[in-house]
């Protein structure tokens, strides 16, 4: 499979994310996720191999896993049924797009976390809370919380950062009966699927939810549970106390912070080492979750 860094297509450009470009398709939208990869908030010029395909199927796979919690945007990822508009570029379209439902995306990132790591760490060690989570005193890195807990932020573009919200904020920007449901169901999301994972010796420490209105429904969207979205760690070896080794953009970012780079534009240049080991990791995460053979090798 080709490396893609941006799609390019005769179609009328939708938008361009940090990963994924998305196209208009007649009513429909075709989501494509290119090898791009971001840490930190900024993207970088290195393509990781195979890294859009497992994005998109590791997403069909949860997306289907979920859809008696929530239905979501997935309309298919075979490409045969893409229309005829998408069939003379069905090669670079192959495992890395899907034909989804167009939304009105709800403009807050919505993340759970059952595990001290990344950011929340930060905030706790700072005030003992994570976006007004109250935490008790003592916790370690890595440390499983009481129970999982919701941590919203803003949605950032390319090149923003985004920032913790409070309950309050989101119930300010988006009315208090979203803002509940938002919270109620990215909590039973991330209760499905951190048991399931689980079974599959994986720990996943938090993730992110992202969410549209599709008429007056609210439906999950973007991506499912995937390495860029979310914290996986192995169960064995599973050590409180210290970072936890993982499936997923977490080995880069522990890179760059080596690195000592204020996470500003430019990033600096990523080695192949790093790029190779990646998407090792990537390939990994959706054979242990889906107990199948990573369809694009």
């Amino acid at each position: 499979m080709d490396v893609m860094l941006k799609a390019e297509l005769p179609l009328k450009l939708h938008s361009r994310g940090k990963v994924r470009d998305t196209f208009e398709l007649g009513e429909d939208l075709l989501m494509v996720a290119t090898d791009r990869l971001s840490a930190f908030d900024v993207v970088f010029a290195e393509p990781v191999p195979m890294k859009g395909a497992v994005l998109t199927q590791l997403s069909a796979f949860w997306f289907k896993q979920t859809e008696k919690i929530i239905r979501n945007h997935l309309i298919t990822t075979d490409v045969s049924k893409f229309g005829a508009a998408a069939q003379p570029f069905a090669g670079k379209l192959a495992y890395r797009s899907m034909l989804v439902k167009r939304t009105r995306p709800v403009m807050v990132e919505c993340v759970v976390r059952g595990y001290l790591a990344g950011s929340g760490l930060k905030s706790y060690r700072k005030g003992g809370e994570i976006c007004g989570h109250r935490l008790p005193a003592g916790l370690k890195e890595s440390d499983a919380l009481p129970e999982p807990i919701f941590t919203p932020t803003t949605k950032g573009e390319a090149g923003q950062h985004d920032l913790d919200m409070s309950r309050a904020q989101v119930t300010e920007k988006l009315g208090r009966d979203l803002a509940r449901e938002l919270e109620e169901t990215s909590l039973k999301l991330y209760g499905f699927a951190a048991g399931y994972a689980r079974k599959k010796g994986i720990i996943i420490a938090d993730t992110k939810f992202e969410f549209g209105m599709f008429g007056d429904e609210l439906i999950f969207i973007d991506e499912a549970l995937t390495p860029d979205s979310s914290r996986f760690w192995p169960m064995d070896g599973y050590e409180p106390g210290k970072p936890q080794p993982s499936f997923d953009k977490q080995f880069v970012r522990d890179y760059l912070e080596r690195l000592g780079w204020d996470k500003s534009p430019p990033p600096p240049k990523l080695p192949q080492e790093i790029i190779g080991v990646t998407s090792k990791k990537y390939i990994e995460a959706y054979e242990r979750l889906t107990g199948t053979k990573f369809p694009g090798v």
